[in-house]
């Protein structure tokens, strides 16, 4: 027994020795690091959950501090930015943990509700909403038939056989293209029959172009679409060349360019989603790259201040996270709206004025945070914001038209 309680105590004495000796310079520790070599007397080899619990932490670090910053972010224009820029810090996220928390929400929206909403250039969003419709209206048609007229009642097996050739449409066709169409086509249709007004004649002209489409898909037929003139060359044979290019690199070039414009003309011709899904997933590192070039052009309009550019670089991250969660919330609104238009009107109508409001407040937020971060007159306040708007919007087309081309270029 005593040989046993003896291993027993020189265990413990090991354990509590390990517990306060720095394992890597073995000298005495107090605290969570040690004074001589700094490393941490945590250890590393942990739970693989727990290390990505701990590394989410460290990226995002949200405890209390998201409800403290979240809401200042939508609602106090440029009070996040000033109270970092004065050094009261410690109770707010960080402005880029705040952005990349965000940004990544916001990508991972972009991404399901644009592929889930588009193809080949035709929204197929409806098609749930067209389908519900159309089955009310036919169970509305069929109750309406016991008590119609000879004459009614040709029109309404016509509207029956219409509505369920639509219905069959939307319900099993795999073709996007003709789905997209039918949806189009379908919404059109339930339009004419529910309104008291009649359809416009550019209503009328759509109508009959998307039915004579439809009709050449369902009879394999190809169809004339705005993109089967796709081009990204600067020549009329379809062919890219520059001037201070040699000729072997204006062929590759050229090479280049015919293989994404056909790459393109496939895209919309028959499912653009996965163009659209490789473009979205470039515009996160494209936006990485955008933001430095935003605080630069801050930093440009404001020579004059006499601010650092770590200082607009925290305006550009806090107007861009403002930015997506904005869109991100609208999105989901949109989404909302679609989803209770036709069983919750209340709802849906809702939904729309929230929608307006918050596209109303983006352009009022940017504005009033400009004012109040760079303390100038309205005047100028007003021209700058002009010029800086102008020139980002520039900045996104181009950003966008690279991600597009990048996306090609992986599809």
């Amino acid at each position: 027994m005593s040989d046993k309680a003896e291993i027993s105590q020189n265990a413990i004495t090991t354990i509590k020795q390990s517990e306060t000796c720095c394992e890597n310079c073995h000298q005495p520790v107090s605290g969570m690091y040690c004074s001589q070599c700094g490393q941490s007397v945590e250890s590393t080899l942990k739970y693989f959950w727990t290390v990505i619990l701990h590394l989410l932490d460290d990226i995002f670090s949200f405890d209390s501090r998201a409800s403290r910053t979240l809401f200042p972010l939508i609602f106090k224009p440029g009070f996040l930015t000033n109270e970092y820029i004065a050094g009261r810090r410690v109770h707010y996220v960080p402005p880029l943990r705040l952005y990349l928390f965000v940004s990544i929400l916001f990508f991972l929206s972009l991404k399901f509700f644009t592929v889930a909403d588009g193809a080949g250039g035709i929204n197929i969003g409806d098609s749930k909403s067209n389908l519900q419709q159309i089955n009310q209206h036919i169970e509305l048609l069929t109750k309406q038939k016991s008590a119609a007229t000879p004459e009614t009642l040709i029109n309404i097996d016509k509207q029956l056989v219409k509505f369920a050739t639509l219905k069959t449409d939307l319900s099993n066709t795999k073709n996007l293209l003709l789905k997209g169409m039918t949806s189009e086509l379908a919404s059109i249709e339930l339009l004419e029959l529910t309104s008291t007004e009649a359809l416009t004649k550019e209503q009328i002209t759509v109508k009959e172009t998307l039915q004579t489409n439809i009709d050449k898909l369902k009879a394999g037929e190809s169809i004339d679409l705005p993109g089967k003139g796709f081009t990204i060359g600067n020549n009329e044979d379809g062919s890219l060349t520059f001037d201070f290019l040699s000729k072997e690199n204006n062929t590759k070039l050229s090479e280049f360019a015919v293989l994404l414009t056909k790459k393109g003309e496939k895209a919309f011709k028959e499912d653009s989603r996965p163009l659209v899904r490789e473009a979205i997933e470039k515009l996160p590192q494209l936006m990485f790259i955008l933001l430095p070039l935003f605080a630069v052009l801050l930093k440009l309009m404001f020579v004059f201040s006499k601010r650092l550019y770590l200082e607009h670089l925290t305006v550009a991250l806090h107007s861009h996270s403002f930015l997506f969660l904005v869109i991100l919330i609208v999105q989901l609104l949109s989404y909302i709206h679609t989803n209770s238009e036709v069983n919750y009107p209340a709802i849906a109508s809702t939904v729309e004025s929230l929608f307006i409001v918050l596209i109303a407040w983006v352009p009022i937020y940017l504005f009033i945070m400009q004012k109040r971060v760079y303390k100038q007159g309205y005047f100028l306040t007003s021209l700058k914001f002009s010029l800086i708007g102008a020139s980002y919007f520039f900045m996104l087309i181009f950003t966008g038209a690279i991600a597009f081309i990048w996306g090609l270029a992986s599809t």
